[in-house]
């Protein structure tokens, strides 16, 4: 699902904050993703990520009856999945540009559908990422499959690779991108309560720690109440580092503010890579010692104790 070659180390990376609006029909969505997307190019990006549940915001254009409804929606979705397509790639060609397009909700059959990120590279590649966790939402409805293997892929010879949303709050599955060379990890979300984007966020914050890599997020913003999954959007599009020397305290490269469309920050693999021979700590190296054989759980009674403060 990829392929690598050499490349610069250091990357200029934008994450979307998107008002989900009301486009009337494809054509007029299209022009809003160009819109965007020429001024992440115009910011210097290498790579620009929008958000989770994007191709939702085509629902707009169909009957009420029909955008009210999750499943209805998703069905009405699949007719312009090549129409999606084949705007990313002509975007990601046309400005030199790595896109990551949030996600589209693909059927497989049977009425369930899987959450898709898709990426598009300039020289045409088309890859993608599925979610593999559901949150309670996805569950309830009864159409939303689970995705079932990892991939990465390649910019300008560096591996990158994503976490849809709430995959970012699982350790073990980031580890495996981590240790398959991932060194920027990106993050399409999309979060209706603020106690779901501090969930994101920490989660986001503590894969950065624990993998000494970059993380770049994403999200959905404003209010779209016609929508039963887009209906009320919280948090800052935000671009991770470790907290160690070299990088800031409290991990943030970047953060939206306001009204602010994009957070953008270049993120470098060689001070990532330096950085680790004068660690403050070294999560990521020391990550096997908690692997090891289980150590004893003990009730902490009177005993114990005595025996500790002797």
């Amino acid at each position: 699902m990829a392929f690598e070659a050499g490349g610069e180390a250091v990357m200029r990376v934008a994450v979307a904050k998107y008002p989900i609006g009301m486009p009337r029909d494809f054509d007029e969505f299209a022009r809003r993703q160009a819109d965007w997307l020429a001024e992440a190019k115009a910011r210097g990006a290498r790579i620009a990520v929008l958000p989770e549940y994007l191709s939702l915001e085509l629902a707009a254009g169909f009957a009420p009856a029909v955008r009210d409804d999750l499943a209805a929606s998703l069905a009405a979705l699949q007719p312009l999945r090549r129409a999606w397509c084949a705007l990313y790639r002509r975007l990601a060609r046309e400005l030199d540009l790595y896109i990551v397009p949030g996600t589209f909700l693909l059927a497989t059959g049977s009425g369930r559908y899987r959450n898709r990120t898709d990426w598009f590279a300039p020289d045409g590649f088309h890859g993608w990422q599925d979610k593999l966790q559901l949150t309670g939402y996805e569950k309830a409805s009864g159409v939303v499959e689970p995705g079932d293997a990892l991939y990465w892929f390649d910019c300008d010879g560096h591996r990158v690779g994503i976490a849809v949303c709430y995959d970012v709050e699982f350790p073990l599955p980031v580890r495996a991108q981590y240790e398959a060379g991932v060194r920027l990890l990106l993050v399409p979300s999309c979060t209706d309560t603020a106690a779901g984007a501090t969930r994101v966020r920490v989660g986001c914050l503590a894969r950065a720690l624990e993998n000494r890599f970059f993380v770049a997020q994403a999200v959905t913003a404003g209010e779209a109440l016609w929508s039963p999954a887009l209906d009320v959007n919280t948090g800052e599009a935000t671009l991770y580092a470790p907290m160690d020397h070299g990088f800031p305290a409290d991990g943030l490269l970047a953060v939206t503010e306001a009204g602010q469309r994009w957070a953008c920050s270049d993120v470098d693999i060689d001070a990532l890579e330096c950085s680790r021979e004068h660690a403050q700590v070294a999560n990521d190296r020391d990550w096997p010692a908690q692997l090891a054989s289980p150590l004893p759980m003990l009730a902490a009674d009177g005993a114990v104790a005595d025996t500790a403060e002797a």
